[in-house]
């Protein structure tokens, strides 16, 4: 399945919507919505992933990139993450740095 990706931005909370699969051909992809988030400085950054299908270790590396851009003062939400995407969050230990919900509770 291809990877798709979408974004919004409301009231301070920026918002990474992801589906399919994530791997190193689309990481960028990821990096850039990121960067672009970033320079509107949320209070939150929150990746929707209960959709994503797959993930590699770009997909990974990604998502620790999201965290270094956005600082440590602002959270970052990892909603619904299950099967591979859940296992190599936790067996990474990144976990400890996100803050994973399930997706039927509100990150924001």
């Amino acid at each position: 399945m291809a990877f798709s990706l979408t974004t919004e931005f409301v009231n301070g909370v920026a918002k990474i919507y992801m589906e399919g699969e994530l791997d190193a051909s689309v990481a960028t992809q990821l990096r850039d919505a990121v960067a672009e988030l970033a320079t509107q400085t949320p209070k939150c950054l929150v990746l929707m992933v209960d959709k994503l299908e797959y993930m590699a270790s770009a997909g990974l590396r990604a998502f620790v990139f999201a965290k270094q851009k956005m600082g440590t003062n602002i959270d970052i939400y990892l909603v619904g993450a299950h099967g591979i995407v859940a296992e190599s969050v936790e067996m990474t230990g990144f976990h400890h740095s996100v803050i994973m919900l399930p997706s039927t509770m509100r990150a924001d």
